[in-house]
C-alpha cells in the first residue's frame, strides 16, 4: 500500500464504531498486512504478546486495547515488556477507544490524540508499511489526505463521464481539477469572501441527488471569470455573485463541468472539509500529479521528493551564495538593497519541472532571504521584488504543468501571508494576471533560449495566459535583463534499454550529429547536453539529479566530452546516494547531483556521501566526470590489456535452459547411475558459487567426444531438452546452437586450465575485490571474468587496494555494487612495466593471500571479506573511488 491508501484506510478505521476485539487486527490491515498474516496473529500462532489484550507483530509493533482510563499504564507495560525488546518492535500503541497513545521506540517520539483524531497522525506509523517517514508528511498530513480525496473524486467522475477520459477531453478534466484545487485553497484562506464559501455553496445550492451539481459549479466558475463591472449584464445568480473575479486564465474559456453522481458529490464535499490553508505546495504538487496519470495512479503519493533532497541541488547551485552575501551585508542598508536587486533578476529554470516542486522550493527559499533583507532594512511589508515569472519550467504533460503554475501561485500567496501579513496578501492577490511561466512541451525538442532568454525585456512563449496553451504566440515583459540564470531539476532517467521509441528519437535528434554512440546514453544525458548548448549563448549554471550511471563506465567517455569544454566545468557534485521517496521499503534510485557552470578560479565543491546520508564537503581544484577530485580525463574501453597483463575473458555462456547445469545431488546421482558419465561432469563456477562456496556442476562435452557422450541415455535426454530450448529461442545465435546441444553457446576455455576468477558483480563493502584461484578442470560461468593459466602475480594485482579504487571509479555500478569489466577495468588498469622482482614480490603476496584463506578454511569469500562491523548490508562506508577501506586481506 502507498501512503495515500494507508491514510484512507486509517481514516475509515477512525470513524467506525470502536470494536475492542477487532481494533488491533483492523489497524494492522490498514498498514498493508496480508489477510494470512492477520489470521496467524488472530489465532495466536505468531502473537507473542505478554500484555493483556495485546497483539505483538515481530519487527513491527506491540499494541493493546485496554480498559477506559488505563491507556498510559498500558503503554508503559508495552514499552517495558521483555517481549517487545525480543521481538524488535518499532512501536508500542495503546488505546481504550477514547484516547490513543503511541511511541516510536527508536526515536522516543510520542503521540497522544483523541481516538477519533488518530488518523491525522497516520504519517507517524508509516514505517509499519516499510515507508520511511518523511518529516513534512508527519508534521502536516493534509497533503496526503487531500491527494486521497481528490483521487477518489477523479476516479468517480471519470466513471460517470467516460467521454472526459478520452484523449480529446482529458485536458478539460485536468483543467477542472486545477480549478477545484484553487477553490478549495481560496475558500480556506479568505481569498473568497468568508471561510468555506465554495464547499458550502455547492452543498446548499446543488440537489442531494446531484442532478444539478455540475450546473452550480459551472456558474461559480463563470462568476470567477466575470469582472465586477460586468456582473450586472452577466445575469449571475445572487449566490454565485459572492465569488470574486479571479481569471488570469484559470477560469477563462469553457466553464463546462463533468456531471456528478451522488457519490462524486459526496467526495467533492468531503475534500472541501479539509483545511486547505495548510497545503504545502511543494509536497502537494508532486503527489497530486499522479491523480491524472493512469500509469502513475498505482504509485500515488510515492514520487514526493523531500525538501532536504531538493536543497542538495539548490543550495550549492546558488542559495548558499545568496546566504553568504546576506551574512556579509549585515545591517548595511546599501549592501542589502543591492542583494535584493540581484535576487529580483535571478531566473530559476527547471526544464523537467513536473508539478514544480524545485521551483516552489527555490521561490520560498528566496522569499525567506528577501524577508530577512526587508526586516534588516526596516521594510517588513514592502512588496516582493521577486517575480514568480522568473521561475520558469517545461513539463511534458499538461496536468503537472497546470499544477506547477498553481503551486507557485499558492506559494506566492503563502509567502505574502507569512512575511507581509494576511490583509496585505489578500488585498493584492486577485485578480490573477495572465502571465505564464510554465511551458507544456518536450524539453529536449524546445529551444530553451526562447523560454528562458538571457537578455531582453520580453520573451516569446508557447501560451497566452495562465492555464491554456493555444497556438498564438504572446509576449511577457520582464525586469531582469542581465540577471543570473540557474537551471535545475530531476529529469527522467531511463537507461538505454528502458527508453521508448519517442525517447530514443528525442536523443537521436539532439545528439546524432555530435556522436555515434548516443543510443547507449541514459535519457537524462539529453538535459546535460542541452545545457551545454544553452550556456554557449549566455552565462548560466545548472545542477541536475541523475542516475549515477552517467558518471561511470563507458557513458563517461561518450557523454562528458560533449558537455565539458573550455567554458564549462563541474562546479559541484554529490557522489552516489539514495534519492528516496515514499515507496514501500524506501525504494529509491541511486543518484548523483552534478552542478555545471562557467570555468573560473573558484574552487569546486565535492560532497562525498555515504548511505547514511552523512556528507563530507571539501573544496577541490577540479572535479572530473567520474566525480573525483582530479583533472579531466576519460577512460575508454580497450579490447586488449597492456603488454604487461595477461588477457582476461568472459566466462562460458550455457544458453541451455538450465539443462547442461547440474546440482550437486543431480551430478552425484548421474555418476552413480552410469559410471560412463563421470568424465563429462565438471565443477561449474558462477559468481554465486565463487563468492558463497556453493557447489554446482555441468556437462562439459567437446566435439571429439560428443558422439560417444550422446549415446548415454541420461546425457541424451538432457541434450534433447537443450535442443528444444534453443530451437524455440528468439535469438538467432541461440537458435544456431541447437545444432550442437552438447556444447555451451559460448566456449572460452578447454577445461584443463588453472583459472583466476573475478565475479562480474560484487559488493562494494568488501575491502578487496573477490578474486578466486580454481584448480584445473573447473568450468567458469559467464557471470565471471577469468584469466586462464595466468601467473599467480595477476591475483595480487586484482586483490590490491589500488585495483579496488580503479574499478570503483571507472566501471559501472549496479546501485553501488561493483560491476567488473575486462575491457574497461582490467585492460585500462594503469600498471607500469613490471620487473621480474616486482612479479616475484606480487607472487609472494598472492601466496600469502591463499595461505590466509586456507587458515580460515572452510570459510567462503563472502564470510572472509566483510566489513569489521559484520555482514554485508546496506552500505554505510565511505564513497567508493575516494577512500580505500580497511579490512583483512
Amino acid at each position: 500500500m502507498n501512503a495515500v491508501e494507508i491514510e484512507v484506510a486509517v481514516s475509515d478505521l477512525a470513524v467506525q464504531a470502536f470494536d475492542r476485539a477487532e481494533f488491533p487486527f483492523a489497524f494492522l490491515a490498514a498498514f498493508g498486512n496480508k489477510e494470512t498474516t492477520i489470521k496467524r496473529l488472530r489465532k495466536g500462532e505468531s502473537n507473542a504478546s505478554d500484555v493483556h489484550g495485546g497483539v505483538l507483530q515481530r519487527n513491527n509493533i506491540h499494541l493493546a486495547v485496554c480498559e477506559s482510563g488505563r491507556v498510559g499504564e498500558t503503554l508503559r507495560a508495552l514499552r517495558e515488556s521483555p517481549r517487545t525488546v525480543a521481538a524488535k518492535a518499532k512501536f508500542v500503541l495503546a488505546t481504550d477507544g477514547e484516547t490513543l497513545e503511541a511511541e516510536d521506540l527508536a526515536s522516543g517520539e510520542t503521540i497522544a490524540p483523541e481516538y477519533r483524531d488518530f488518523a491525522r497522525h497516520f504519517g507517524f506509523f508509516l514505517p509499519l508499511a516499510g515507508i520511511s517517514t518523511i518529516k513534512e508528511i508527519k508534521d502536516n498530513p493534509i497533503d496526503v489526505r487531500a491527494t486521497g480525496r481528490l483521487n477518489k473524486l477523479y476516479i468517480e467522475l471519470l466513471k460517470d463521464n467516460p467521454e472526459w477520459a478520452t484523449e480529446a477531453r482529458r485536458p478539460d478534466m485536468n483543467h477542472f481539477m486545477a480549478r477545484l484545487i484553487f477553490c478549495y485553497f481560496a475558500e480556506d484562506t479568505d481569498i473568497f469572501n468568508g471561510t468555506g464559501l465554495f464547499t458550502k455553496t455547492v452543498e446548499q445550492m446543488s440537489a442531494r441527488d446531484s442532478s444539478n451539481t455540475h450546473e452550480v459549479i459551472s456558474e461559480v466558475f463563470r462568476a470567477m471569470n466575470t469582472k465586477i463591472a460586468d456582473r450586472a449584464a452577466s445575469k449571475l445568480p445572487g449566490w454565485a455573485d459572492q465569488f470574486p473575479y479571479v481569471n488570469g486564465g484559470l477560469f477563462s474559456g469553457s466553464t463546462d463541468v463533468p456531471r456528478f453522481a451522488r457519490m462524486a458529490r459526496t467526495y467533492l464535499l468531503h475534500a472541501g472539509e479539509l483545511n486547505w490553508r495548510e497545503i504545502n505546495p511543494d509536497i502537494f504538487g508532486s503527489m497530486i500529479q499522479a491523480v491524472a496519470d493512469d500509469e502513475e495512479r498505482g504509485s500515488l503519493g510515492m514520487h514526493y521528493t523531500s525538501v532536504p533532497n531538493i536543497l542538495k541541488v539548490l543550495n550549492p547551485l546558488f542559495l548558499d551564495d545568496l546566504r553568504v552575501e546576506l551574512e556579509a551585508a549585515g545591517d548595511n542598508a546599501r549592501m542589502l538593497l543591492n542583494l535584493r536587486k540581484r535576487m529580483a533578476k535571478i531566473r530559476v529554470f527547471d526544464p523537467a519541472c513536473g508539478s514544480g516542486n524545485f521551483l516552489v522550493i527555490a521561490y520560498k527559499q528566496m522569499r525567506a532571504i528577501e524577508a530577512e533583507i526587508n526586516r534588516r532594512r526596516g521594510e517588513p511589508i514592502v512588496h516582493s521584488e521577486i517575480p514568480r515569472t522568473n521561475f520558469r519550467g517545461i513539463e511534458l504533460r499538461d496536468f503537472p504543468a497546470e499544477i506547477a503554475r498553481l503551486a507557485i501561485i499558492i506559494a506566492e500567496f503563502q509567502c505574502d501571508v507569512l512575511y507581509r501579513g494576511p490583509l496585505v496578501a489578500r488585498a493584492e492577490f486577485l485578480p490573477l494576471d495572465k502571465m505564464n511561466w510554465i511551458t507544456c512541451g518536450n524539453a529536449l525538442r524546445l529551444d530553451w533560449l526562447s523560454i528562458c532568454p538571457p537578455t531582453g525585456s520580453s520573451v516569446k512563449l508557447l501560451a497566452d495566459d495562465l492555464f491554456s496553451t493555444p497556438l498564438d504566440q504572446a509576449h511577457i515583459d520582464f525586469e531582469n535583463e542581465g540577471g543570473e540564470t540557474y537551471i535545475c531539476g530531476n529529469p527522467p532517467y531511463k537507461d538505454a534499454t528502458e527508453q521508448n521509441a519517442s525517447q530514443k528519437a528525442d536523443l537521436g535528434s539532439l545528439l546524432s550529429l555530435s556522436t555515434d554512440s548516443w543510443k547507449s546514453l541514459d535519457y537524462v544525458a539529453g538535459w546535460f547536453f542541452k545545457f551545454a548548448g544553452y550556456s554557449r549563448s549566455t552565462k548560466a549554471s545548472c545542477a541536475f539529479v541523475s542516475t549515477n550511471s552517467i558518471t561511470q563506465g563507458e557513458q563517461v567517455a561518450r557523454l562528458w566530452p560533449l558537455v565539458l569544454s573550455n567554458q564549462i566545468r563541474i562546479t559541484f557534485a554529490y557522489t552516489s546516494f539514495k534519492w528516496s521517496n515514499m515507496a514501500a521499503q524506501n525504494a529509491g534510485v541511486t543518484v548523483v547531483i552534478v552542478g555545471l557552470g562557467p570555468k573560473s578560479a573558484k574552487a569546486a565543491i565535492l560532497i562525498e556521501t555515504n548511505w547514511a546520508n552523512a556528507n563530507e564537503r571539501r573544496e577541490v581544484p577540479n572535479i572530473n566526470a567520474y566525480l573525483v577530485a582530479y583533472q579531466d580525463l576519460f577512460v575508454e574501453p580497450r579490447l586488449k590489456p597492456p603488454a604487461v597483463l595477461f588477457e582476461m575473458t568472459n566466462g562460458n555462456k550455457p544458453a541451455d535452459g538450465g539443462h547442461l547445469i547440474l546440482s550437486a545431488s543431480d551430478a552425484d546421482t548421474m555418476k552413480r547411475t552410469d559410471t560412463r558419465i563421470a568424465p563429462y561432469i565438471k565443477p561449474f563456477i558462477g559468481s554465486d558459487e565463487a563468492i558463497n562456496g556453493f557447489l554446482r556442476y555441468c556437462l562439459w562435452i567437446d566435439t571429439k567426444t560428443a558422439k560417444q557422450a550422446t549415446e548415454i541415455p541420461q546425457i541424451r535426454e538432457r541434450l534433447n531438452r537443450v535442443v528444444e530450448f534453443r530451437t524455440n529461442s528468439k535469438k538467432s545465435l541461440t537458435k544456431a546452437g541447437s545444432a550442437t546441444p552438447y556444447s555451451f553457446q559460448q566456449v572460452r576455455q578447454r577445461g584443463d586450465e588453472t583459472v583466476l576468477i573475478v565475479p562480474r558483480v560484487s559488493s562494494e563493502l568488501r575491502p578487496y575485490l573477490p578474486v578466486i584461484l580454481q584448480p584445473k578442470g573447473a568450468i567458469i560461468g559467464d557471470r565471471n571474468f577469468a584469466l586462464f593459466d595466468a601467473p599467480l602475480w595477476n591475483m595480487a594485482l586484482i586483490a590490491s587496494g589500488l585495483h579496488w579504487v580503479w574499478i570503483g571509479t571507472v566501471c559501472v555500478r549496479l546501485e553501488m555494487r561493483f560491476s567488473y569489466s575486462n575491457t574497461l577495468g582490467w585492460n585500462t588498469f594503469p600498471v607500469p612495466m613490471l620487473t621480474e622482482q616486482n612479479k616475484a614480490d606480487l607472487t609472494r603476496c598472492a601466496e600469502n593471500i591463499l595461505l590466509a584463506r586456507e587458515a580460515h578454511f572452510p570459510a567462503t569469500i563472502a564470510e572472509l571479506y566483510v566489513p569489521a562491523n559484520g555482514a554485508i548490508a546496506e552500505p554505510t562506508g565511505p564513497s567508493p573511488g575516494i577512500h580505500r577501506p580497511g579490512g583483512i586481506q
